[in-house]
């Protein structure tokens, strides 16, 4: 078999098992440092959702449209697979605000990515990162919505060194209580590590 593929297939396969392990109402940390794959991974946990029937969400204050429609093509998929399943949203307007209102009509069990964590208070009108996400928690667990928030992971973190990052490591511009977050997922060398925050 093509090692590429090879790599695609267990993938694929980390991403159904992680969907597996999140629930309605759930907010994930996805953190890694740059190249590890955590943009990639968040749209594998989307493709599953839709493969099963669920809606998928991308915010991103990162990428492009063309940016997105290439991520797909980069692990295999395309968008136009799905119709009215996937949706996607680069404005610069992105803020908890924003995407509540952009989400008021979808249906429980929607899998949103938010990309990223981080640039959500870069704008000095929107809210502080703490209250954002309060905010998105609580409409989370209202609507039935499941939320991955990818994340930057300090410098100092060595990816070198065979350890995953932890939630420590989360690079915070702003102070933000992690205990928000009910999942993490640290990607580091193609490996995957999950856990519930308690």
């Amino acid at each position: 078999m093509n090692m590429n593929k090879q790599k695609t297939n267990e993938s694929v396969q980390e991403a159904g098992a992680l969907l597996a392990r999140l629930s309605h109402g759930d907010l994930m940390i996805l953190g890694a440092r740059p190249g590890q794959g955590k943009t990639q991974m968040s749209l594998k946990l989307a493709v599953e959702a839709m493969k099963s029937g669920r809606r998928g969400v991308f915010f991103t204050l990162e990428y492009s449209a063309a940016d997105v429609m290439n991520l797909f093509k980069s692990i295999g998929e395309d968008p136009a697979d799905f119709q009215d399943m996937f949706e996607f949203d680069v404005s610069d307007a992105i803020s908890a605000e924003y995407i509540i209102k952009r989400l008021s009509n979808v249906p429980a069990g929607t899998v949103v990515i938010i990309d990223y964590l981080q640039l959500l208070d870069q704008k000095r009108e929107n809210p502080e990162l703490m209250v954002q996400v309060q905010a998105l928690k609580s409409f989370a667990l209202e609507r039935g919505l499941t939320m991955v928030f990818i994340s930057q992971i300090d410098r100092s973190f060595d990816a070198s060194s065979g350890v995953f990052p932890s939630l420590s490591e989360v690079r915070l511009p702003n102070p933000l209580d992690m205990k928000l977050f009910n999942k993490a997922c640290f990607l580091n060398n193609g490996q995957l590590q999950f856990s519930a925050i308690s």
